[in-house]
């Protein structure tokens, strides 16, 4: 199970007003509008991408086709576990056309199948590489009424351009809840199909999720949860603004970069929020921890440590060389342990803010269990600074101007 400890000389308290924020907060998880929280006990959403998965399990490439939360929620479960089914993943995650016309060098797109991720099917990025990829399945003779061979697609339930297209061109369509923006949605078919294609068993991870609901939620084992949120908004208050996330893990590095996106666009709201950072260990240390070690103290860091890794390296060696000698008796893995308690205990005596998270392998049970943290997480501080973490009104207003740009250069 997740395990977390605050290593501070700041003294950590559940929130003065605990009754009234527990209630506020557990409504927000109950509610209607909220449906991240209830998705492991949901299990059509499941069923039916299982069902798609069948239909087209033959395909050899899988392109899977988002931006932000559509996108960076998958692609942390394929970078932390990898395709087991020799299906090759390609991500059109941005609109950089040299980069795009690398990955489409690599793929037979007669053989591939491509997901599109997005909830209103109008995201300009979306639209775009869209665009491009219907005609380059033009490009080999493939007509509109053989789009439903190559295409599924995930939206809105009821409505949106993307759900008439797809009812238009007979193309397969998943679901992602109404109730569910879109960096809370890799718990729904948006990270569920690419998972199958994997070869990740997304059972197993919705799992983990449901295995850690209650101590996020009930009254009586969440209170150190909650003295982990008033802390960092307590920190917030004093000026200690930006989080780290820093998995010990090369595997997790999505993570953080996934993280990046739920903190900062969660609580980045009315002159207040959390920058976050994105980092890994052991690699950083050699780089910003540097910064985070004796630069300004305003950061909480994060360090996810992962106990047990799943393979090993003996570091015997017969090298006559100091260095190389007083490695030789451990192992990959314990010099990975003894770099992280050192940087854990290094930040602690310069007073640094330090969460210790510790998870006891890297499988979908625990990155399940590392997802629904988060999003709670997310929400709670939300709930204590005083934003709603489910809106991104800044973001909306960046598309607008963008499309205005377009209108006055057509």
């Amino acid at each position: 199970m997740l395990k977390w400890n605050i290593r501070s000389h700041q003294e950590a308290a559940a929130p003065k007003d605990f009754e009234q924020i527990y209630k506020s907060y557990l409504d927000t998880l109950n509610s209607p509008e909220t449906g991240f929280f209830h998705l492991p006990q949901k299990k059509e959403p499941l069923i039916e991408t299982k069902a798609v998965y069948e239909k087209f399990k033959h395909k050899k490439y899988f392109i899977h086709v988002g931006i932000g939360g559509s996108a960076l929620g998958p692609d942390m479960f394929l970078k932390a576990f990898g395709s087991s089914k020799g299906v090759e993943f390609i991500f059109v995650n941005n609109i950089d056309p040299d980069d795009l016309y690398r990955q489409l060098a690599k793929v037979q797109i007669k053989e591939a199948l491509i997901y599109i991720v997005s909830k209103s099917g109008t995201t300009a990025e979306t639209v775009a590489a869209m665009s491009i990829l219907t005609n380059e399945l033009n490009k080999t003779g493939i007509k509109e009424d053989q789009y439903k061979d190559y295409f599924v697609f995930c939206t809105d339930p009821v409505k949106g351009d993307l759900r008439k297209i797809g009812a238009a061109w007979n193309v397969q369509t998943l679901s992602v809840p109404s109730n569910i923006g879109g960096r809370f949605s890799v718990l729904t078919p948006v990270g569920f199909l690419p998972m199958l294609f994997a070869g990740i068993d997304p059972d197993q991870v919705l799992a983990g999720a449901a295995a850690i609901q209650t101590k996020l939620s009930s009254k009586l084992e969440c209170e150190d949860f909650f003295k982990l949120a008033s802390w960092l908004k307590d920190l917030h208050d004093k000026g200690i603004r930006q989080t780290v996330m820093m998995p010990y893990s090369s595997l997790l590095k999505e993570y953080s970069a996934w993280f990046v996106q739920l903190w900062g666009e969660s609580l980045g709201k009315d002159g207040k929020g959390l920058t976050p950072i994105p980092a890994y260990g052991a690699t950083d240390q050699h780089s910003q921890m540097q910064l985070f070690m004796e630069g300004p103290s305003d950061k909480t860091l994060f360090l996810l440590e992962v106990e047990k890794f799943q393979h090993n390296f003996e570091l015997k060696n017969s090298i006559p060389s100091e260095s190389f000698k007083s490695l030789s008796s451990f192992s990959l893995a314990t010099l990975m342990k003894a770099e992280f308690e050192g940087t854990l205990t290094a930040l602690s005596e310069n007073k640094r803010h330090v969460v210790h998270l510790k998870i006891p392998t890297l499988n979908e049970e625990s990155l399940g269990q590392l997802v629904l943290f988060a999003e709670c997480l997310t929400v709670l501080v939300g709930k204590l600074l005083k934003v709603d973490p489910f809106n991104q009104p800044g973001v909306e207003a960046g598309k607008i101007y963008a499309y205005d740009w377009l209108k006055s250069h057509s």
